[in-house]
Protein backbone atom coordinates (compact mmCIF):
# COMPACT_ATOMS: atom_id res chain seq x y z
CA UNK A 1 0.00 0.00 0.00
CA UNK A 2 1.74 3.49 -0.88
CA UNK A 3 0.97 6.08 1.62
CA UNK A 4 1.67 9.67 1.22
CA UNK A 5 2.80 11.65 4.61
CA UNK A 6 2.80 15.35 3.80
CA UNK A 7 4.26 17.81 6.67
CA UNK A 8 5.56 14.79 8.43
CA UNK A 9 7.59 16.45 10.93
CA UNK A 10 9.21 13.54 13.11
CA UNK A 11 6.69 10.87 12.44
CA UNK A 12 4.44 10.74 15.66
CA UNK A 13 1.67 9.79 13.00
CA UNK A 14 2.84 7.61 11.27
CA UNK A 15 4.74 5.69 13.99
CA UNK A 16 2.34 2.49 14.47
CA UNK A 17 1.58 1.68 10.95
CA UNK A 18 2.44 -1.23 9.22
CA UNK A 19 2.92 -2.94 5.60
CA UNK A 20 3.22 0.24 4.21
CA UNK A 21 5.48 2.03 1.52
CA UNK A 22 5.53 5.31 3.13
CA UNK A 23 6.74 8.59 1.24
CA UNK A 24 7.15 11.25 3.54
CA UNK A 25 7.46 15.30 2.76
CA UNK A 26 9.26 17.45 5.05
CA UNK A 27 10.12 20.81 4.21
CA UNK A 28 12.76 21.25 7.13
CA UNK A 29 15.52 19.11 6.35
CA UNK A 30 17.06 19.19 9.95
CA UNK A 31 13.70 17.57 10.46
CA UNK A 32 13.26 15.36 7.97
CA UNK A 33 17.00 13.87 8.99
CA UNK A 34 15.30 13.07 12.54
CA UNK A 35 12.41 10.83 10.73
CA UNK A 36 14.61 8.94 8.15
CA UNK A 37 16.42 8.26 11.76
CA UNK A 38 13.03 6.58 12.92
CA UNK A 39 11.80 5.26 9.64
CA UNK A 40 14.84 4.38 7.62
CA UNK A 41 12.86 2.57 4.89
CA UNK A 42 10.43 5.41 4.20
CA UNK A 43 11.68 7.67 1.08
CA UNK A 44 11.73 10.84 2.44
CA UNK A 45 11.61 14.25 0.57
CA UNK A 46 12.57 17.42 1.70
CA UNK A 47 10.70 19.79 -0.38
CA UNK A 48 7.15 21.95 -0.27
CA UNK A 49 4.25 19.36 1.00
CA UNK A 50 1.91 21.94 -0.50
CA UNK A 51 2.58 21.76 -4.53
CA UNK A 52 4.32 18.11 -3.60
CA UNK A 53 0.44 17.14 -3.32
CA UNK A 54 -0.47 18.93 -6.04
CA UNK A 55 1.70 17.19 -8.37
CA UNK A 56 1.76 13.62 -7.11
CA UNK A 57 -1.83 13.04 -5.24
CA UNK A 58 -3.04 10.52 -8.02
CA UNK A 59 0.26 7.80 -7.12
CA UNK A 60 -1.08 6.76 -3.47
CA UNK A 61 -3.68 5.01 -1.73
CA UNK A 62 -3.75 6.45 1.03
CA UNK A 63 -2.81 10.44 1.95
CA UNK A 64 -1.90 12.07 5.59
CA UNK A 65 -1.71 15.93 5.46
CA UNK A 66 -1.13 17.85 8.49
CA UNK A 67 -0.58 21.66 7.16
CA UNK A 68 0.73 24.42 9.57
CA UNK A 69 -1.88 24.89 12.14
CA UNK A 70 -0.06 28.10 13.87
CA UNK A 71 -2.17 30.55 12.06
CA UNK A 72 -5.08 27.87 12.69
CA UNK A 73 -5.17 27.60 16.06
CA UNK A 74 -7.32 28.85 19.55
CA UNK A 75 -3.84 30.54 20.79
CA UNK A 76 -4.83 33.47 17.86
CA UNK A 77 -8.07 34.41 20.19
CA UNK A 78 -5.44 36.02 22.64
CA UNK A 79 -2.84 36.26 20.77
CA UNK A 80 -4.73 39.11 18.18
CA UNK A 81 -5.76 40.60 21.75
CA UNK A 82 -1.79 40.86 22.22
CA UNK A 83 -1.05 42.94 18.96
CA UNK A 84 -0.38 39.76 16.80
CA UNK A 85 -2.77 40.17 13.49
CA UNK A 86 -2.36 38.12 10.87
CA UNK A 87 -4.90 36.19 8.34
CA UNK A 88 -5.04 32.30 8.58
CA UNK A 89 -3.46 30.18 6.20
CA UNK A 90 -5.78 29.00 3.74
CA UNK A 91 -3.20 26.28 2.50
CA UNK A 92 -5.32 24.25 4.29
CA UNK A 93 -8.59 25.27 2.82
CA UNK A 94 -6.97 24.67 -0.23
CA UNK A 95 -5.86 20.98 0.17
CA UNK A 96 -9.36 19.93 1.77
CA UNK A 97 -11.11 21.25 -1.14
CA UNK A 98 -8.90 19.97 -3.55
CA UNK A 99 -8.93 16.17 -1.69
CA UNK A 100 -13.02 16.49 -1.60
CA UNK A 101 -12.79 17.17 -5.26
CA UNK A 102 -10.19 15.37 -6.96
CA UNK A 103 -8.74 12.46 -4.96
CA UNK A 104 -10.40 9.33 -5.45
CA UNK A 105 -7.84 7.73 -2.97
CA UNK A 106 -8.39 7.79 0.86
CA UNK A 107 -7.21 11.00 2.81
CA UNK A 108 -7.23 12.80 5.70
CA UNK A 109 -6.32 16.32 6.73
CA UNK A 110 -5.40 17.38 10.16
CA UNK A 111 -5.14 19.99 11.97
CA UNK A 112 -5.82 21.55 15.43
CA UNK A 113 -9.04 23.14 16.68
CA UNK A 114 -9.64 26.47 15.44
CA UNK A 115 -10.75 29.81 16.32
CA UNK A 116 -13.36 30.18 14.08
CA UNK A 117 -15.72 27.81 12.52
CA UNK A 118 -14.31 25.76 10.22
CA UNK A 119 -15.74 25.71 6.86
CA UNK A 120 -16.07 22.02 6.29
CA UNK A 121 -17.42 20.33 9.50
CA UNK A 122 -14.64 18.00 10.67
CA UNK A 123 -14.08 15.36 13.03
CA UNK A 124 -13.03 16.20 16.05
CA UNK A 125 -11.21 14.17 18.56
CA UNK A 126 -9.05 15.67 21.45
CA UNK A 127 -7.24 18.36 20.30
CA UNK A 128 -7.94 17.98 16.73
CA UNK A 129 -9.87 18.28 13.47
CA UNK A 130 -10.11 15.68 10.65
CA UNK A 131 -11.24 16.18 7.26
CA UNK A 132 -11.55 13.42 5.76
CA UNK A 133 -13.56 11.17 2.93
CA UNK A 134 -14.31 7.92 5.15
CA UNK A 135 -15.63 7.65 8.74
CA UNK A 136 -13.17 8.00 11.83
CA UNK A 137 -15.24 5.69 14.76
CA UNK A 138 -14.94 7.50 18.17
CA UNK A 139 -11.67 7.20 19.98
CA UNK A 140 -10.76 8.35 23.23
CA UNK A 141 -6.61 9.26 23.78
CA UNK A 142 -5.24 8.48 26.91
CA UNK A 143 -5.20 11.32 29.26
CA UNK A 144 -2.06 10.53 30.95
CA UNK A 145 0.05 10.49 28.12
CA UNK A 146 1.83 13.69 27.51
CA UNK A 147 3.85 14.02 24.51
CA UNK A 148 6.40 16.35 25.63
CA UNK A 149 7.53 13.88 28.05
CA UNK A 150 7.65 11.54 25.58
CA UNK A 151 11.65 12.08 25.55
CA UNK A 152 12.04 10.01 28.56
CA UNK A 153 12.83 6.25 27.71
CA UNK A 154 12.97 5.37 31.24
CA UNK A 155 9.03 5.24 31.42
CA UNK A 156 7.35 1.87 31.76
CA UNK A 157 6.41 1.60 28.18
CA UNK A 158 9.18 3.13 26.33
CA UNK A 159 8.76 1.86 22.96
CA UNK A 160 4.66 3.23 22.74
CA UNK A 161 7.02 6.90 22.89
CA UNK A 162 9.14 8.54 20.35
CA UNK A 163 12.48 8.11 20.03
CA UNK A 164 15.01 9.63 22.89
CA UNK A 165 15.38 13.41 20.95
CA UNK A 166 18.39 14.71 22.69
CA UNK A 167 20.82 14.17 21.05
CA UNK A 168 20.18 13.43 17.35
CA UNK A 169 22.18 15.06 14.98
CA UNK A 170 23.20 17.51 17.36
CA UNK A 171 20.88 19.58 15.83
CA UNK A 172 19.82 23.20 17.67
CA UNK A 173 16.03 21.98 17.09
CA UNK A 174 13.04 23.43 20.24
CA UNK A 175 12.18 19.26 20.60
CA UNK A 176 9.39 19.57 23.32
CA UNK A 177 7.51 21.76 20.22
CA UNK A 178 8.48 18.86 17.74
CA UNK A 179 7.29 16.36 20.23
CA UNK A 180 3.75 18.68 20.83
CA UNK A 181 3.52 18.94 17.23
CA UNK A 182 3.02 14.88 16.92
CA UNK A 183 0.09 13.46 16.27
CA UNK A 184 -0.43 10.68 19.34
CA UNK A 185 0.92 7.57 17.68
CA UNK A 186 -2.39 5.31 18.62
CA UNK A 187 -4.38 8.24 17.11
CA UNK A 188 -2.47 8.07 13.73
CA UNK A 189 -3.28 3.90 14.06
CA UNK A 190 -6.76 4.74 14.36
CA UNK A 191 -7.47 6.99 12.01
CA UNK A 192 -5.15 4.75 9.42
CA UNK A 193 -7.04 1.55 10.22
CA UNK A 194 -10.40 3.36 9.76
CA UNK A 195 -9.38 4.51 6.39
CA UNK A 196 -8.39 0.98 5.86
CA UNK A 197 -11.88 -0.31 7.23
CA UNK A 198 -9.99 -2.56 9.36
CA UNK A 199 -10.95 -0.68 13.05
CA UNK A 200 -9.28 -2.52 15.93
CA UNK A 201 -7.97 -0.92 19.72
CA UNK A 202 -4.35 0.27 18.33
CA UNK A 203 -3.12 -0.10 21.72
CA UNK A 204 -3.97 -3.55 22.24
CA UNK A 205 -2.34 -4.34 19.21
CA UNK A 206 0.52 -2.16 19.96
CA UNK A 207 0.53 -4.32 23.53
CA UNK A 208 -0.13 -7.61 21.54
CA UNK A 209 3.25 -6.86 19.22
CA UNK A 210 5.16 -5.75 22.59
CA UNK A 211 4.59 -9.14 24.28
CA UNK A 212 5.73 -10.71 20.78
CA UNK A 213 8.76 -9.20 20.68
CA UNK A 214 9.66 -9.81 24.65
CA UNK A 215 9.02 -14.10 23.57
CA UNK A 216 11.48 -13.66 20.90
CA UNK A 217 14.24 -12.33 23.30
Amino acid sequence: MKVLNLYAGIGGNRKLWEDVEVTAVEIDPKIAAIYQDFFPDDTVIVTDAHQYLLDHYKEYDFIWSSPPCVTHSVTNSFLHAQGVVRYPDMSLWQEIIFLKTWCKSKWVVENVKSYYDPLYPPTEIDRHYFWTNFHITPYRVNKKFNIANSRDSTRKDPKLYLKDLQNLHGFNIDKVELLRNCVYPPLGLHVFNCALNTIQQPLTIYKQKQGSEQDKD
